[in-house]
């Protein structure tokens, strides 16, 4: 599934908006948490990286995505739509009676791996998927998103190292370094300056990119999913919490504030 430059741009644009239509709808997901990663999710389902079949979510032969922010990733809901895992319908009964789609995804939902709720697991989940894959001699990789601020949680540090002790290159982790957690700016609680350096240190191969830049994501995870060093892998994303939304972009409280409704009706609006 590959996409012209021009194409994943157009989608990572859509995306943006559909975004904001869904938390116009559903004001209980986290907005801010999912503008920061529209353009990682385009790269990843658009842009040739992840190998899936829509009709058959969990068939054997799938790459696995393990999206350890979940909270953070309304943004995939109209891509899971688009690439037909579910019906375009289910957009409109976001957090409503008869719908599955919720403010925190959970696996009922197809195209979603895991449970998404409490956060820092992700990594611990994918390096166990990744560790069997390698045992079965299979060629799939494991691919999980993690937000910045999870990465405060030690379980994280011990999956890391656990990763390389086990030479897991067929584990892909891409984190979305938006500098801000639930309660203020990651670097008044535990700076994140030095990922890459930390990242290296515990035996990982690493590489930075812009997150927005959607090509650049795109190249940067299509280069790490064909390296096969004996290392598990990383892309920082440095990105933008709530981007596109003034008030809420790199707002210290972003992760629980709401835009006003007219706020977004204005957006919406005025963007193509």
């Amino acid at each position: 599934m590959n996409s012209q430059p021009l194409d994943l741009r157009a989608k990572a644009h859509w995306v943006w908006r559909e975004t904001l239509a869904i938390h116009r709808r559903a004001p209980e997901t986290r907005l801010a948490s999912s503008l920061s990663a529209v353009e990682i999710f385009v790269a990843l389902y658009y842009g040739g990286v992840l190998r899936f079949d829509a009709s058959q979510p969990l068939a054997a032969h799938r790459d696995r995505c393990v999206i350890s922010k979940g909270h953070g990733s309304i943004c995939m809901y109209p891509i899971l739509a688009d690439l037909g895992f579910f019906s375009k319908d289910e957009l409109l009964r976001v957090c409503h009676s008869g719908g599955f789609l919720g403010g925190i995804p959970d696996p009922v939902i197809p195209g979603y791996e895991t449970v998404n709720g409490s956060l820092g697991h992700g990594l611990g989940v994918a390096t166990g998927m990744a560790l069997g894959l390698k045992r079965l001699d299979s060629d799939r990789q494991v691919f999980v998103v993690s937000g910045d601020g999870e990465l405060h949680e030690g379980a994280n540090w011990e999956a890391a190292m656990f990763a390389s002790q086990h030479r897991l290159d067929n584990l892909n982790l891409i984190i979305d370094d938006n500098g801000i957690s639930m309660l203020g700016y990651t670097d008044d609680i535990v700076s994140h300056h030095s990922l890459s350096e930390r990242l290296t240190a515990f035996g990982w191969d690493c590489r930075r990119v812009d997150g927005h830049d959607v090509l650049a994501v795109q190249a940067g995870l299509l280069e790490m999913k064909v390296t096969a060093a004996g290392k598990p892998k990383a892309l920082i994303a440095k990105t933008l919490k709530g981007r596109g939304v003034p008030g809420l972009e790199n707002a210290p409280l972003s992760h629980i504030l709401n835009p006003k409704p007219e706020l977004i009706d204005s957006l919406l609006e005025q963007l193509p």
